[in-house]
């Protein structure tokens, strides 16, 4: 009786202890999205990288579900906007209910309660997810509106492609110079984001989509995601950054196994420039995720020693099967096991204690 009574008290102190770090307060997010990045292209990855991923340096692993309001299998729309904003809602939505009711985003409160915040993706800075986050559209495909989203955002720095929505639009507006009056600079290349020393930014780094690692982008995404962490860290109250690797997606949807595996490898390498900053940052937290899967990846063969894989594709579109959520840092240990994606929304906004 004496060994139960000491037994429960001992499980009782470690959930109380479990519960007291679960609740403690952080002061920057890396939110990293994997545009269709399931369980099996990180798999393949780490094949094809010879069993090493800088995912692995995880220190609690959980898996969500992704279905929208209205479709059992998710869109970006839907799936970004569950993830920035803590709802569900239809698919192709930006940052709305069902009803076309504009929905708080995570990157907006983060503004509201005084933090810095920033957006870097490998895709038009108007795509479905980056759109999620900024922008309150009933249609993704909208991407005069979704760019005018951008005026009055208050973002701080935001890197990508998709420079022909802001400056060679259909309407007489031209959003970059409307970006301007509000004291933004934009820039068109990294290094001059670097020589910058204006408080917000924005780069746009291709007219439609950058380019893919096949294709020659380079270490553009690692790159991106220093310059944009070294310049939100000045902010003593903290940030929060969105990081995606957007074209995993398109790789699912072409069935093409090497270009799909190339840009998840590439994108675990700004994983590793992340975990490297919360390292030398505390209250710094990585959460890394997909928004679904795509493609219905099988790996059906492989040898980790050669780097070498056999895989099957049982879709060209998005599927419905659990996606993993990776975190490291502060605050890692809520992001454990099975939940809807909405969640993570809530999850983030309890780290972060918003008054």
């Amino acid at each position: 009786m004496k060994t139960s009574i000491i037994t429960i008290a001992l499980l009782s102190s470690i959930v109380n202890a479990a519960f007291s770090q679960s609740t403690e307060k952080v002061k920057n997010i890396i939110l990293m999205i994997g545009d269709g990045m399931g369980n099996a292209q990180v798999s393949a990855a780490y094949t094809i990288n010879q069993g090493i991923l800088n995912l692995e340096r995880s220190q609690y692993i959980g898996l969500f579900r992704t279905s929208s309001a209205d479709e059992y299998v998710t869109d970006s729309g839907a799936g970004g906007t569950a993830l920035a904003t803590g709802q569900k809602t239809n698919n192709k939505f930006i940052a709305m209910t069902p009803d076309s009711i504009s929905l708080k985003t995570i990157l907006e409160l983060a503004e509201e309660n005084g933090l810095s915040t920033g957006m870097v993706v490998t895709c038009e800075m108007t795509h479905a997810t980056p759109a999620s986050f900024i922008a309150h559209q009933p249609s993704r495909y909208d991407t005069l509106n979704i760019a005018a989203d951008y005026v009055g955002s208050g973002i701080d720095i935001f890197i990508g492609g998709g420079r022909r929505h802001f400056e060679e639009r259909t309407d007489s507006l031209n959003i970059s110079d409307l970006l301007r009056e509000e004291g933004y600079s934009i820039v068109y290349d990294l290094e001059s984001v670097k020589e910058d020393s204006a408080t917000n930014i924005g780069c746009f780094i291709a007219d439609n989509h950058p380019l893919s690692v096949m294709e020659g982008r380079g270490d553009y995404l690692t790159e991106a995601t220093r310059i944009a962490l070294d310049k939100l860290k000045t902010n003593a109250q903290g940030f929060f950054i969105m990081v995606e690797g957007s074209q995993i997606d398109w790789g699912g949807h072409s069935n093409n196994f090497s270009f799909q595996i190339s840009e998840t490898i590439d994108f675990d390498k700004a994983v590793g420039e992340a975990m490297n900053f919360a390292d030398e940052h505390p209250g710094t937290l990585v959460v890394v995720t997909a928004d679904h899967e795509t493609g219905g990846l099988a790996l059906v063969d492989g040898d980790i020693s050669n780097g070498q894989v056999e895989a099957k594709y049982s879709s060209d579109n998005h599927t419905a099967v659990m996606v993993p959520v990776f975190a490291y840092g502060t605050g890692a240990e809520i992001f454990s096991g099975i939940y809807e994606n909405t969640e993570l929304f809530h999850k983030m906004l309890r780290l972060y204690d918003f008054k």
